[in-house]
């Protein structure tokens, strides 16, 4: 029998309906602040291709602004929801609130790549907000609102990123570049503020210490394995400098693992990840990550192809943000629904429902993409399917791991899906690139290739699936 311990507030006798501020209000403001912190990690996409202009650098080296984020968000989350464990995960969440404060603040002032970077790296490590958030859900929330809170942070992750193109490519043509690190430091400033005068303080620490070594060894494990995967297809996935880093990054990993299980205060106690139904749920997380970012790179390179190709669908970056915009209206307003599924029929059935959506909405794209319309109808579907399944992932999570690991545990699962939609994104361009033809001088994808993504982001959501259906259904007592 799978048992959990009550949350913090329980144990000290005070119900969630007690506590300082309305549950209603706390979700809200941990929703919004998840949204704000998702929404900066892609709202660059428009102006990718101008960067190097803009910062008077390379193309090549002004990719590492979009890079650097991805990878200082997964690092993050994990250290973070430790940090939320022992420290009190209301302190956490205002201290990464800050960090996008200033983050945006120093992007906003750059004109060149060194301090760029710098204020995207703030940026990024500010995504420990949406573990350590959902993690707090369960204790500041009575139990009828916590499945639908929970949901509605997960769901911040993919609808923030889907209203940040066509926002951002809105402001890029009606302002400057500027003004979009200037509009995320208002939002962030609002987002800190709101945490510390609206989210409890509740006492939710826990004894122990914080594995300072477990941190270091993660961090330069995981950002020698990300940056290979994230640069593959630019350096070349044989170039000495992709094998190196890549090897590097698992033995330091390994390495990293043999310690976490000597050490008396773990970072990550890999025993409880290690149990059955966490590991399982952590490897669809991977898969179903996948799945999310796939049609995120596909669908906009497609609506924006020339009609002349045959193919293309020749819309504008505006127009094929508005296209998308839709997605994301669809991914919120399925976490409610999500909530109510898992109350129904509990989490691992609902992400097996999420995968499913996701798989099939892919197929759907495979043979319908002779109109925007019906990349939008693809991508509503899509979205549907990944605002169901992001919302199940974390709440199984907590249903397997005790209080004291809630953080960490859910910090870990959100590394999971970094990793997928890592790995999404070297696989999309790859495939993208391996089968082209040429336009005006140009080598722009074939359709057998964007064919042959859609295929491949089903697979990984049927994937999910299949894995999510493994993990041992709950007994209750």
């Amino acid at each position: 029998m799978t048992t959990t311990s009550p949350g913090p507030a329980a144990a000290t006798g005070t119900p969630a309906d007690d506590l300082p501020g309305a549950p209603l209000l706390t979700v809200v403001v941990l929703c919004f602040g998840g949204l704000v912190t998702a929404l900066t990690q892609t709202m660059v996409i428009p102006i990718q291709g101008e960067l190097g202009r803009l910062l008077g650098t390379t193309e090549a080296n002004a990719s590492w602004v979009v890079t650097a984020t991805l990878v200082a968000g997964a690092v993050a989350m994990p250290i973070a929801g430790r940090l939320g464990d022992l420290f009190g995960k209301q302190r956490v969440l205002a201290i990464c609130a800050g960090a996008l404060v200033l983050g945006s603040l120093v992007c906003a002032l750059s004109n060149t790549l060194v301090p760029m970077l710098a204020g995207r790296l703030l940026q990024g490590l500010a995504m420990g907000f949406i573990p350590v958030g959902i993690a707090l859900m369960r204790e500041v929330t009575p139990p009828r609102l916590t499945a639908t809170g929970i949901a509605a942070m997960s769901a911040t992750l993919g609808v923030g990123g889907a209203i940040a193109l066509p926002l951002s490519a809105w402001i890029v043509q009606h302002y400057s570049w500027h003004a979009l690190f200037w509009v995320s430091t208002v939002l962030a400033a609002a987002v800190a503020l709101a945490v510390v005068a609206l989210v409890p303080h509740v006492r939710d620490a826990v004894p122990g210490r914080f594995d300072a070594v477990g941190a270091v060894g993660l961090a330069i494990g995981l950002v020698a394995l990300l940056v290979a995967v994230s640069k593959g297809n630019e350096w070349g996935w044989a170039h000495g400098r992709t094998i190196g880093l890549a090897i590097a990054g698992v033995l330091v990993l390994l390495a990293w693992g043999s310690y976490e299980l000597r050490v008396s205060d773990p970072l990550c106690d890999l025993r409880v990840s290690a149990r059955r139904p966490v590991l399982l749920t952590n490897i669809a997380a991977i898969a179903i990550g996948f799945g999310m970012l796939a049609q995120a790179i596909v669908v906009p390179r497609l609506l924006q192809a020339p009609v002349e190709t045959g193919y293309g669908l020749g819309q504008t970056l505006i127009e094929t943000g508005l296209w998308l915009a839709p997605g994301g209206l669809v991914m919120m307003a399925f976490s409610p629904v999500s909530g109510r599924l898992i109350g129904l029929l509990g989490a691992r059935v609902t992400l097996m429902i999420g995968g499913i959506v996701l798989g099939l909405g892919y197929l759907f794209a495979v043979f319908l993409t002779d109109a925007p319309w019906q990349l939008m109808v693809a991508n509503c579907i899509t979205s549907a399917g990944v605002g169901i399944g992001y919302a199940a992932m974390p709440t199984l999570i907590l249903e397997n791991v005790p209080v004291s690991e809630a953080g960490s545990a859910v910090g870990i699962n959100g590394l999971m899906r970094s990793i997928g939609t890592s790995i999404a994104a070297a696989v999309m361009v790859a495939i993208l690139t391996a089968t082209t033809v040429d336009f005006g001088g140009h080598a722009l994808p074939s359709a057998d290739a964007f064919r042959a993504c859609f295929i491949v982001g089903a697979g990984a959501a049927f994937l999910g699936v299949l894995f999510a259906g493994l993990v041992p259904r709950r007994r209750t007592a």
